[in-house]
Order: structure tokens, then C-alpha cells, then sequence
């Protein structure tokens, strides 16, 4: 059960990584598809807001701790944070993919050795997102 709780924190890792570059993005996406973009990423980081809340306490459900401070998080993440700048559509994108990509695949190693210790529980809860995952890649690579 250990090495699931250590799969879930860096989950964790890098959703709390991606919510703060996907928030970055928000923040600082400029050209003509502004007012559609915004409003969409604005949805994206909330629904990785309420993905970061269930992660910690199904690791506290478990019987581990969660990580908890922004120093853990970018020693455990592979995420690349965003810069401080002003940026297109057309890179907000390509970020968003390869985020939800690697959201995706984490999710998906979770589930499988979830499976192998028969812990149904996290195994369901990654189903969960590993559709979602897979919804929103379909929708962004529909987008470019």
C-alpha cells in the first residue's frame, strides 16, 4: 500500500504543479481568442482545485499523509512550471496537452498497480480520471 500512497502524493505533486501553470495561463493568455480561453482555463483549474482535495484525503483515507507545502511538490513533480509572462493560445494549448498527457499516464500507473494490490478503491478512483483525461485530450487536440 505504501507504493500507492507514494504514486498518489507525486499525483498529487503534479496536480497542484499544473493547477498553479494552468491559473499562470489564465492569468496571462492574450490574443483573439482571449474571452474563450480564459473562461475554459478558469474551468480547468477549478475542477484540478477539487482533483487535488480528493487525491489528499484518498491518501489520508489510505492511512498516509499527503504532501502538503510547495517545496514537496516541486521536488516530487514533472510537471515544468509556467512562465511569468504574457502568452498565446496556440502555446497554452500545446502546454494543456502535454499536462493532461502526463495527468493521464500517471493515472493510469496508479490504477495498474492499484489492480495488482487489489485496492479497488484507488483503482475506481483513477477510472475516474483517466476518462476525464482522456475527454479533455480528445477536446484540446480538436482545437489546434
Amino acid at each position: 500500500m505504501e507504493k500507492i500512497a507514494n504514486c498518489l502524493n507525486e499525483f498529487l505533486s503534479d496536480l497542484n504543479v499544473y493547477f498553479r501553470k494552468v491559473q499562470n495561463y489564465h492569468w496571462n493568455i492574450q490574443g483573439k481568442d482571449f474571452f474563450v480561453m480564459h473562461a475554459k482555463l478558469e474551468e480547468y483549474y477549478d475542477e484540478l482545485a477539487e482533483q487535488i482535495d480528493e487525491i489528499a484525503e484518498h491518501i489520508l483515507i489510505l492511512g498516509y499523509q499527503p504532501l502538503g507545502t510547495l517545496k514537496d511538490y516541486l521536488e516530487t513533480t514533472k510537471i515544468q512550471e509556467a512562465e511569468n509572462k504574457k502568452i498565446c493560445v496556440d502555446e497554452v494549448l500545446k502546454g494543456l496537452v502535454e499536462g493532461y498527457t502526463h495527468l493521464l499516464e500517471k493515472a493510469t500507473k496508479i490504477k495498474q498497480e492499484a489492480d495488482t494490490q487489489n485496492n479497488y478503491a484507488t483503482s475506481s478512483l483513477m477510472d475516474n480520471y483517466i476518462s476525464e483525461y482522456s475527454k479533455k485530450l480528445w477536446m484540446l487536440n480538436q482545437s489546434k
